[in-house]
């Protein structure tokens, strides 16, 4: 009995000796141990973009898309500016030749605030619809992304999404209806990217919603409808561009994020600069090198235009993964605390800094102190944007690009620092708090920054020239 016992164990042992190992066939498999990752640094990253149409008169088709998508009840959203000119009056007439049923909504405020969005939402949920047409620039679809995840997930509060500390930052886990994004500027990106921007009124700060969760089902890009976009609009356009690609190639490298997400779907949206994201930045760059003079000063220079229409989804891929850094998180309260500047070609009825100019106008200084950190980096980008590198000195990155970087401004007419529109030195304490609280993107910085670092960024931003 005993002998018969020890038989059958050594069979065993050896059929399991002799056995496949791979998952797929093994009984014995047992689980591979986990990768450790030193100090919790983040190991992984992930693309995330829509899917994207470009072509000159594609908006016409907008409407068999919708057929496609076997749509009911859709919500056109605009701006009322945009609600009367060229690229408004195109869809509309795509979804009347295809008979499909809309509701549009032309309130949504150019520099949306939380107010705005939950008027957007609030549309939204007693309109019950099952698609989504975005046709504006990045204020427009910021806002149809957030009336398409409340109205999706109607029992949640306001903040449950909002980025954290502001917000409690919740991971969206409901399904979203779908939503095309037709750009109407070159700048934001908005159509690949899953991030919504606000003014947060009762904190004077920007703050925002940042999810692939949110991110458009297709972007339509239409470079036709760049062509009655005014100088400053293409202007303060690009500069978003322009800073989009310098802060995701230039971000703190996504291995050196932390923490390591426990659930991928923590993984956040803006994750660090990859090898993949940096094509992307680095080929917006060159183009708005050569194409956003050109552009600005020249409305029927449609080839500009429709490379700078390119740029500004280019850009958008590259860093709505990678992240921006310290010129996006200080411009949050230079937008959210403005004073009284209007900006010229802006036709609003309220005091407002562009998006793009309040990025760009502490560029020279933000990369002259973050250059310490991959100076190589910054000193490709001084290149790209026309700097004569030969004889530069490593040390030297951070200078290099700034000054290439005051150069390009002064030669597109950008408001002398933020002094030009409005803002005095005693207002850098609360230009700091404002920019406190903007942690997912000032953490991504390649150089950490203290508080005082701040406010030496934003004094040294008053004046350019």
């Amino acid at each position: 009995m005993a002998a018969g016992r020890e038989r059958a164990v050594r069979l065993l042992r050896q059929l399991q000796q002799a056995a496949c190992r791979c998952p797929s066939h093994s009984h014995t498999y047992s689980q591979v141990p986990e990768r450790p990752t030193l100090g919790n640094t983040d190991y992984a990253f992930e693309m995330a973009i829509s899917n994207i149409r470009y072509g000159e008169g594609v908006t016409k088709e907008i409407g068999m898309d919708l057929q496609n998508l076997g749509a009911k009840r859709v919500c056109l959203m605009t701006d009322k500016n945009l609600s009367r000119l060229p690229p408004v009056n195109a869809v509309l007439n795509s979804l009347s030749k295809y008979g499909i049923n809309f509701q549009m909504y032309d309130n949504v405020r150019v520099e949306p605030t939380d107010q705005s969005f939950l008027d957007a939402i609030t549309f939204a949920k007693k309109g019950e619809f099952d698609a989504y047409v975005a046709v504006g620039g990045g204020s427009v679809m910021d806002t149809c992304k957030a009336a398409n995840l409340y109205s999706s997930s109607p029992m949640s509060d306001f903040l449950d999404y909002v980025n954290a500390p502001i917000g409690k930052g919740k991971p969206v886990t409901v399904p979203l209806k779908p939503l095309i994004a037709v750009p109407t500027t070159s700048g934001t990106g908005s159509e690949t990217t899953g991030v919504a921007i606000f003014d947060f009124k009762e904190l004077k700060v920007k703050t925002g919603i940042a999810s692939r969760a949110i991110k458009p089902t297709l972007g339509i890009i239409d470079p036709l409808h760049t062509l009655s976009m005014p100088e400053r609009i293409v202007a303060n356009s690009g500069f978003d561009v322009l800073c989009h690609a310098l802060e995701s190639y230039t971000a703190l490298p996504y291995s050196m994020r932390s923490p390591c997400p426990s659930n991928p779907i923590d993984r956040p949206a803006y994750q660090g600069s990859n090898p993949i994201s940096d094509v992307w930045a680095l080929h917006a760059l060159r183009i708005v090198a050569k194409y956003l003079k050109r552009a600005m000063r020249n409305p029927e220079d449609r080839e500009a235009r429709a490379n700078m229409h390119l740029a500004s989804a280019f850009a958008g891929i590259g860093f709505g993964n990678a992240g921006v850094h310290l010129c996006h998180g200080m411009s949050y309260p230079i937008s959210g605390l403005v004073k009284a500047y209007k900006p010229k070609d802006y036709n609003v009825d309220h005091s407002l800094v562009p998006h793009g100019l309040s990025v760009v106008l502490t560029s020279p200084a933000v990369f002259a102190f973050t250059a310490q950190m991959h100076p190589e980096r910054h000193l490709e980008a001084a290149e790209i944007l026309g700097a004569d590198i030969r004889t530069a000195r490593i040390k030297d990155a951070g200078l290099i690009l700034a000054d290439t970087l005051r150069k390009f401004l002064f030669d597109l007419n950008v408001d002398d620092g933020l002094a030009a529109i409005g803002y005095s030195k005693a207002d850098i304490p609360a230009l700091v708090k404002g920019t406190l609280p903007q942690e997912r993107v000032t953490k991504l910085s390649p150089r950490p920054q203290t508080e005082e670092d701040l406010s030496a960024l934003f004094e040294a931003s008053m004046k350019l020239y």
